[in-house]
Formats: structure tokens, C-alpha cells, sequence
């Protein structure tokens, strides 16, 4: 009976001795991955936020009027993608800044923070600043060339305001969404505007207007509200 009770108790003390261990191990390997995470954190390895990751921000759009393909983001400068930063200015939320010479456009939110988006500008000849409001938007709107422009360019007379402009569409220079410039009540003739040609983000190619991916052109179309304050530095 002793050795029964002797082998029983040696059963039971290494049985809770290797229970013990294996807690103990767990308990360290719970450790490790955790010490693993904090580094990763500090060096820069984070996820990517899901609300900002390009393959979900730049996907197709079926939903729309005019369905949008997706954007071949890879092929875009990562810096250019839309994204959440901290931002010091004096200007108040809601106000649109575009910055000629980083190519970004940046709307401005409470607390020290914009959302920053990629654009293209006019190219030399074109350009233009200065501080004016965003008196109107349109989703999918008609294009309708300035009259210098047609001068420039005959062929598009057809699409003159006295001809209709050109209707909405894929194919539309003004793509998804454009957002109209006025200052002191008067209209610019430039626009913030949404464009598939996603290599003329980050360069001056335009006739001046500043464009957006049409992706980013609704993002932003959602977010500014008639009347707010522009500013193109």
C-alpha cells in the first residue's frame, strides 16, 4: 500500500510539475510575441490602418454612375496615397490647402490633424493661388472648356458651352466629382476635380485645375461642404 500511495504521490507531484512547466511556458511564449509586437511598433512595422489601406481606397467603384475601375496605385508615389497626418495651421477645420510645391492637398480637421491627398497641378503658364471659395460641387458634372482654351485648342468647340459642354462620363476631364472655385463671388474657371490618369498625379500637367483621383475626388466631394475656404499656396 505504501509503494502504491509512493508511486501515486510521484505521479501527482510530476504530472503538476509538468502542468507547472507548460503554464510557465505559455506564460513566456505570451511574453515573447507581446516584447515581438512592441518592437515591431517602434520600428515601424504597424499594420496598415485599414481605413487608409490602398487596395481597399483604391478599388473599383461599381456603385457609381459611371462604374470606376480600379486605380493601379502601386504605380503612384506611396507618399501620394490619401492618408490622415498631423497638420499645424491657423486655418480653421473644413478649409481646403493645396500646396504647389509638395503637390499635396491637404482638408483641415479639428485637433492638429488634415487628410491628405495627392494631386497634379498646371503645368507652367497655368498656374494659379491665392484664397477664394468652394462655392459649388457637382457629382459627375459636364465639361465645358474655357474659351481660351478652345482658342488653343479648335477642336474643342464641340464641346463648348454653347454646344452642351461634354457629358458626364469615364472619358469626362472632370471625372467623378468636381468641387467649383469663386473668388470675391466670381468664378474662376478652375476647379478641384477628379481624373483617371492616375500618372498625373504629383506633377504639373493640367490647365491649371487641380486634380484628384477620382477615388480620392469623391473621398473629399463627401467631406467639404459649399463655402468652404480654399487656399492655393
Amino acid at each position: 500500500m505504501a509503494d502504491i500511495d509512493t508511486r501515486f504521490n510521484r505521479r501527482t507531484m510530476l504530472t503538476g510539475m509538468a502542468c507547472s512547466s507548460a503554464m510557465v511556458l505559455a506564460g513566456c511564449s505570451s511574453e515573447t510575441r507581446s516584447k515581438i509586437s512592441d518592437r515591431m511598433s517602434r520600428i515601424g512595422l504597424r499594420k496598415v490602418d485599414p481605413e487608409f489601406n490602398p487596395k481597399r481606397i483604391y478599388a473599383a467603384v461599381p456603385s457609381e454612375e459611371f462604374p470606376l475601375p480600379a486605380v493601379p496605385f502601386k504605380d503612384i508615389d506611396k507618399k501620394y496615397y490619401r492618408q490622415r497626418v498631423d497638420f499645424k495651421t491657423r486655418e480653421k477645420p473644413g478649409t481646403v490647402i493645396v500646396n504647389t510645391k509638395t503637390f499635396f492637398l491637404h482638408h483641415v480637421e479639428p485637433n492638429g490633424k488634415a487628410m491628405r491627398y495627392g494631386v497634379g497641378l498646371g503645368r507652367q503658364g497655368f498656374e494659379w493661388s491665392g484664397r477664394a471659395k468652394i462655392a459649388w460641387k457637382r457629382p459627375w458634372p459636364t465639361w465645358t472648356p474655357p474659351e481660351e482654351m478652345i482658342q488653343r485648342q479648335p477642336e474643342l468647340r464641340k464641346w463648348s458651352a454653347e454646344n452642351g459642354g461634354m457629358p458626364p462620363g469615364l472619358d469626362n476631364p472632370l471625372g467623378a466629382r468636381a468641387l467649383y472655385i469663386f473668388q470675391d463671388g466670381v468664378d474662376t474657371l478652375y476647379r478641384l476635380h477628379g481624373s483617371p490618369e492616375h500618372f498625373s498625379i504629383g506633377k504639373a500637367v493640367s490647365s491649371g485645375c487641380v486634380r484628384l483621383l477620382n477615388q480620392d475626388v469623391i473621398d473629399l466631394f463627401n467631406r467639404v461642404r459649399p463655402g468652404s475656404s480654399i487656399v492655393v499656396v
